[in-house]
């Protein structure tokens, strides 16, 4: 059948399955291996933790400040376009491991254009930006290692550790001088990792002092910049431009393609003796099937369109401290941001439920963080900044969230 008239996927014509067979002779039920399930599921409710998927339609009314969408490039035409034909000439798929058949021209070009706009030697794209942060602390680190950790890391830098096998300790949260102790005295190989912008509340790693402090004990530093590229430094070229370590030898940092640029994968950036070390020794790029094509190419023009449109870097930021501005001045609890991320606190986690699902019935999609997803126990709200958030946009997320607000 000719691509351009293709069964639409809304509109299945697959032919119905053949009537079902007869029932099979019945047979003893097993069941009580599982029964702990129902015993957790009772109590997360009790504590009101459950969570649940809920499916969007591609034509949603809501007004979105939930996603990561920060630069607002996930449904823009030209990025759209460019996942398309990816599709189209390489396929669906990557077909194998990077090292296998899963790495195509399309991929070699984003890794050299990705690390040239974030000012760093070399890069390399994998799956997701999970992948990418267990594959650096996994592969920079070995039993003997010493790995310290920011008590507000995300799960992924967390798991990280913990599958390195190396020693780990847990600094408390953006404290260089606590680092700097736990460092101190330490005798051999050395990684400092933390996330540049704490997706719970929005503020920023103090990047600088925590790279002299491990720099006076001879350590490594590995930044996540999940939430900095495409939004700090000049031009949304990420957190470690912005403080001035891009490229520095001693300075590795992984990224994420579905936030800013609107499509998905990871990628870490650093020297290239380093992602050479990961192509050989890194598990979760070994033995994972390569980015989609698709993702690929919608990346890769997100990043081209981005060098073209800078300001909208700033606008994301300039969104973030208005919405803080504006909800603290109507009594909220908000942390001020540092680049894209809002966070409203709630009194608890059923009122952040409550708070988020009115919301949702007054047409405002927003985020909703409880335990476990938060270290310090406080739920929130977590907004959305987006640079593409229009004045008159901006007006009806702010009215909505303090008249849904619950009481304190």
């Amino acid at each position: 059948m000719p691509q351009d008239t293709a069964p639409s996927l809304l509109h299945d014509t697959t032919p119905a399955p053949p009537d079902e067979p007869a029932a099979a002779p019945s047979r003893p039920v097993y069941g009580a291996a599982f029964d702990w399930i129902d015993e957790a599921r009772a109590a997360r409710h009790r504590a009101g933790l459950v969570r649940s998927l809920r499916p969007r339609p591609a034509d949603s009314r809501l007004l979105d400040l939930a996603s990561n969408d920060y630069l607002g490039l996930a449904r823009h035409p030209e990025v759209t376009r460019g996942a398309a034909a990816a599709a189209h000439r390489w396929g669906a798929g990557a077909t194998g491991s990077r090292l296998v058949t899963g790495s195509t021209e399309l991929h070699a070009r984003l890794e050299a254009e990705l690390a040239a706009f974030c000012g760093f030697e070399a890069a390399l794209v994998l799956s997701s930006g999970y992948a990418a942060n267990l594959a650096a602390v996994t592969a920079l680190t070995a039993p003997g290692t010493l790995l310290v950790s920011d008590a507000g890391n995300h799960a992924s830098l967390i798991d990280g550790c913990r599958l390195s096998r190396a020693r780990t300790e847990v600094a408390p949260h953006a404290d260089p001088e606590a680092v700097r102790e736990v460092l101190t005295g330490h005798d051999g190989r050395a990684l400092a990792v933390t996330d540049a912008v704490f997706s719970v509340d929005g503020d920023a790693a103090p990047l600088p002092a925590l790279a002299e402090a491990c720099r006076a004990a001879g350590a490594a530093l590995l930044v996540d910049d999940a939430h900095g590229l495409g939004v700090l430094g000049e031009g949304g070229r990420g957190a470690l431009w912005a403080a001035g370590l891009a490229g520095d030898g001693d300075v590795v940092t992984t990224v994420t393609l579905s936030k800013s640029l609107g499509s998905q994968g990871g990628a870490v950036l650093g020297p290239a003796r380093v992602i050479e070390h990961l192509v050989n020794t890194a598990r979760s790029f070994i033995f994972d099937t390569g980015l989609a094509p698709a993702a690929v190419g919608g990346a890769l023009t997100a990043l081209r369109l981005l060098r073209r449109e800078p300001q909208r870097a700033a606008r994301a930021v300039q969104v973030a401290r208005e919405l803080h501005d504006r909800l603290t001045a109507a009594g909220l609890s908000a942390v001020r941001p540092d680049a894209a991320v809002v966070s409203v606190r709630a009194p608890s986690p059923e009122a952040a439920v409550r708070w988020a699902a009115d919301c949702r019935a007054a047409g405002l999609a927003v985020g909703c963080f409880r335990p476990p997803s938060v270290p310090d126990g406080i739920s929130r709200l977590r907004l959305t900044a987006r640079a593409d958030l229009t004045d008159a946009q901006l007006d009806t997320a702010v009215g909505t969230i303090v008249a849904t607000a619950p009481a304190v």
